[in-house]
């Protein structure tokens, strides 16, 4: 049976472009980006060449980029850089229920050191409250953190609204755009942060590379220290290989007509499904304010994991479990408020540049056959 790829969000193929502008620095470019001699010059050009590419995705200027190793890093570099930058300041996080566990586990390690975290709640479509927020802020919030799309269910905050209230006050604020970058627009002054996350390979671009947008004024302290890469924030001889590959892929991203076509084949799926399957089946996450390529489905009464399983060659992705027959849901469908025989049958699909119609419609089609009762022989 053919197998059919929906799982985008997890992570995404190298983009053939991206391949061909990183082969060079396989082969030839192998110099170390900070050595100031004939076989650095062409690495560190590229470097630079890359992080120019960045900015242009975000509408920022090239220094306040800083490459590295993924979209976890970054995120941690955000929380903490901000956090250990303000030595003998009473700290306080504002953040929500449904980050990505690199934001959550940050902020507990913060919490054991002595900080304060507010995690806000969410509705039933996983969209917070811009005003939940305004009442979040103490006098102590160093930091506002909200995730600009969800992972899971695809929602959109209003970060443009929850920036106004950071600016109001005087508060960085960080967002989580791996999951929205190259899918929806990231320009930083629109969305008012002060601090923004890339990860590559939610991007076409390789594993093992993302960056962190920052503000200029905004002070963080390093998590690696050494020398004085990445203008001080970031101590490591930097890749050249791989930040051109996140480059170029940013490069690629600014063209988001291919999204139009993905939301036009997704809601063509999700109609399909509706048709098919008529109540059995319900949405997670908010009709409208959705990255374009994800849909988040339950199937009433039946647990995701073994739906998938059913689903032969159909690479997608369930946040719930069943352990000992009890339904655990994932933390994101909880706070949603999603009761537990729905969130049990949840499955994500994620569909990425390469999705076809083709390929939804045999997914529709494996999907009736998985879900049809078997009468006893």
């Amino acid at each position: 049976m053919n197998r059919i790829y929906l799982d985008y969000n997890a992570s995404t193929p190298v983009d053939p472009v991206v391949a061909m502008a990183m082969r060079p620095f396989l082969e030839e470019a192998y110099g170390n980006p900070s050595s100031g001699h004939w076989a650095s010059a062409p690495a560190k050009a590229a470097l630079e060449t890359a992080r120019g590419d960045v900015a242009a995705l975000l509408g920022c200027a090239a220094d306040e980029i800083v490459f590295t190793s993924g979209g976890s890093e970054a995120n941690n570099l955000a929380l903490k850089g901000v956090y250990f930058a303000q030595p003998g300041r009473n700290a306080h996080i504002v953040t929500s229920r449904i980050e990505h566990p690199s934001i959550l586990a940050p902020c507990r390690f913060l919490e054991r050191l002595g900080a304060a975290v507010t995690s806000l709640p969410v509705d039933g479509s996983g969209r917070i409250d811009p005003e939940s927020v305004r009442r979040a802020i103490t006098a102590d919030t160093l930091l506002i953190s909200i995730m600009h799309a969800n992972n899971e269910v695809g929602t959109i905050q209003p970060i443009e609204e929850i920036g106004a209230i950071a600016r109001e006050h005087g508060i960085p604020f960080h967002t989580d755009a791996a999951q929205s970058v190259g899918k929806i627009p990231t320009r930083v002054d629109s969305l008012g942060v002060d601090l923004l996350t890339i990860a590559g390979h939610k991007l076409y671009a390789p594993k093992g590379v993302g960056a962190l947008y920052v503000r200029r004024g905004i002070r963080l302290e390093p998590l690696v220290h050494g020398a004085a890469h990445e203008s001080g924030r970031r101590a490591g001889t930097e890749s050249a290989l791989l930040a051109v590959g996140l480059g170029t892929a940013c490069t690629l991203a600014q063209d988001l007509q291919p999204m139009a076509r993905v939301r036009a084949l997704r809601d063509r799926f999700w109609l399909g499904l509706q048709r098919r399957f008529d109540d059995r089946v319900s949405l997670n996450g908010h009709p409208e304010h959705r990255l374009p390529n994800t849909l988040n489905v339950s199937f009433a009464g039946r647990i995701g994991a073994e739906v998938l399983q059913a689903l032969d060659g159909v690479a997608a992705s369930t946040g719930s479990a069943c352990h000992s027959g009890r339904i655990e849901l994932s933390p994101v469908l909880e706070a949603m408020g999603v009761a537990p025989e729905i969130g049990g049958g949840a499955i994500r699909f994620s569909l990425g540049r390469p999705t076809t119609a083709a390929e939804l419609d045999a997914v529709t089609e494996r999907l009736a056959a998985a879900l049809t009762p078997r009468t006893p022989e």
